[in-house]
């Protein structure tokens, strides 16, 4: 059985599962619902990634704080009325601070990546500090919970670097601003400290494509990897009629895990014709331990309808999702359901590379042969330099951590494994390339940015983001344009928006901190496992 916590939701005592997320939790309670937006609908968690900023909540008297992205304790006391919370609570938490850091190598990211750049360094000798938003280390393709363990690669690795003492794993953690080349200021759940570095890897990992389509920021709506994020922190599906749509392998992996925790997969949508997957489908022949995942996948949900050439159109339902409209083809179909899933695929993370000022390559961060970015000691790895599974961005990280080394003779002979895993990104990337059509989702009412409440015709009354930020307030929410900018790069072709301090929603306390962090001598000697 499981062991149960108490905690009280808005004033109302619960018992809930042990290692469940916030958002998890207030499903279990009732209705799942974090805020109400500026026009006072209500909202649900959407990215389960800790981007969007939709679930935020209250907990013990700390505002803000991401449902998604925070465990349940015991005796924790949670709001869901985050925005009415007082300043004066959200600056006291903000006031604990820890004396500054310092690393030999500090990464970014905790996902396959990170930890795989981590053993390796560690293992040279190094002294390690490791950062990561979620509660746990594991990033996206690792992420565990209760009743979804941790692959046993993943068990294994977590398990090395547990046992090194040269290496801090500090969890609930964001890089608010850096202070200077080698100096970041990072905020925790409820302290905030100063970070210097000699040599620094970013493995900041990938995020979901969601576009926008009349209906979205219905409850009940999510991210593909969302829903499977949230499902994987706790959030009960027994019973409930599920719909995942999009593009791309994440679809079969998601509800793979949505009927594994007793919902009904109604249909799986994906947008690709039939041409484009069976060429993807005959070039895993070359990989065929994906071949193989792939066929386990399809029997799995063999009685599950896999709609091609299909996409959602549209979302509607009273106060909850209840039903969808989607193209099919040359037809139009109505699916009922109770979630809808929807996820366009994976893009590079590169928000934190952006604020640094790493040169790109396209949507990726441009790396040489060593995992060498534009920026003298920075090296990125993973699928922050390209979407390409968690092979790649296992085999990346090792290479980085020993570029980072200066290990040159190491890294060269992983080459050849990097390679086979460049190719198979190559064809996935080929074989799920968006429609042209997807572009035109969006009506005329539709929000484009969730965070201020703005219609797509109010964005598009306007040439560029920047005049659309400045008449509209689009992309001046929480989320800070994660959500509406890639909506509008994708759908208007607009670039990404630029960067400010601080890099991430903060606390004032955090930001007051920052001259009395930055005289406070640098520690040589971190160990153990930490929230910052």
């Amino acid at each position: 059985m499981d062991k149960l916590l108490r905690i009280t939701i808005d004033g109302r005592s619960c018992e809930v599962p042990q290692g469940i997320t916030v958002a998890a939790a207030l499903a279990h309670a009732g209705s799942g619902i974090t805020r109400h937006s500026v026009d006072a609908t209500p909202r649900a968690p959407f990215c389960g990634m800790g981007i969007c900023q939709e679930c935020r909540v209250t907990v013990d008297g700390r505002a803000h704080n991401l449902a998604c992205q925070t465990l349940c304790g015991q005796g924790m006391i949670i709001s869901t009325a985050a925005a009415s919370a007082p300043l004066a609570g959200a600056i006291a938490a903000g006031s604990q601070r820890s004396a500054s850091l310092y690393f030999d190598v500090l990464i970014i990211g905790a996902g396959p990546a990170g930890l795989a750049a981590a053993q390796i360094a560690a293992g040279g000798g190094e002294h390690v500090g490791v950062i990561d938003d979620n509660p746990q280390a594991g990033g996206q393709i690792w992420r565990h919970g209760p009743k979804a363990p941790a692959p046993k690669k993943a068990q294994a690795l977590l398990q090395s670097l547990s046992h090194m003492s040269n290496v801090s794993l500090m969890h609930n953690t964001r890089v608010v601003q850096q202070l200077a080349p080698d100096c970041l200021l990072l905020e925790g759940l409820q302290h905030s400290c100063v970070v210097r570095f000699r040599r620094l890897i970013l493995a900041t990992g990938a995020r979901e494509r969601l576009l926008p389509f009349p209906g979205w920021t219905l409850p009940g709506v999510t991210g593909a990897g969302g829903l499977q994020a949230l499902i994987k922190g706790g959030m009960p599906v027994a019973g409930q009629r599920i719909v995942i749509a999009g593009s791309g392998p994440l679809l079969f992996a998601a509800a793979a895990t949505a009927q594994a925790h007793g919902a009904t997969v109604v249909a799986i949508i994906e947008q690709s014709p039939p041409a484009a997957l069976a060429r993807f489908l005959a070039s895993l022949c070359y990989t065929p331990g994906k071949l193989a995942q792939a066929a386990w996948l399809r029997f799995g949900l063999r009685g599950t309808p896999y709609l091609l050439d299909s996409h959602v159109i549209s979302a509607s339902g009273q106060a909850n999702l209840e039903q969808i409209q989607v193209r099919h083809g040359t037809r139009q179909i109505t699916l009922a359901c109770d979630r809808l899933a929807c996820g366009y695929g994976l893009l590079p993370n590169l928000r934190m590379a952006q604020a640094l000022q790493c040169a790109q390559d396209g949507p990726a961060i441009r790396v040489d042969a060593l995992q060498r970015t534009s920026l003298p000691n920075v090296f990125a790895a993973g699928e922050c330099t390209g979407i390409g599974g968690m092979e790649l961005s296992f085999i990346e990280g090792q290479i980085a951590a020993y570029a980072a080394l200066g290990n040159e003779p190491a890294a060269r002979a992983l080459f050849k494994q990097r390679a086979k895993w460049q190719r198979f990104a190559a064809r996935l990337a080929e074989h799920f390339s968006l429609s042209s059509a997807l572009r035109n989702l969006p009506d005329a009412d539709t929000l484009i940015c969730r965070c201020e409440d703005i219609s797509y015709a109010a964005v598009t009354a306007h040439s560029d983001w920047r005049n659309a930020k400045l008449h509209t307030r689009c992309g001046m929410g929480p989320c800070q344009g994660q959500i509406c900018g890639t909506a509008a790069g994708f759908c208007l072709g607009w670039p990404d928006p630029a960067i400010r301090a601080p890099f991430t929603p903060s606390r004032i306390g955090t930001l007051m901190q920052t001259c009395d962090t930055l005289a406070a001598a640098p520690e040589q000697s971190n160990d153990g496992v930490m929230s910052c």
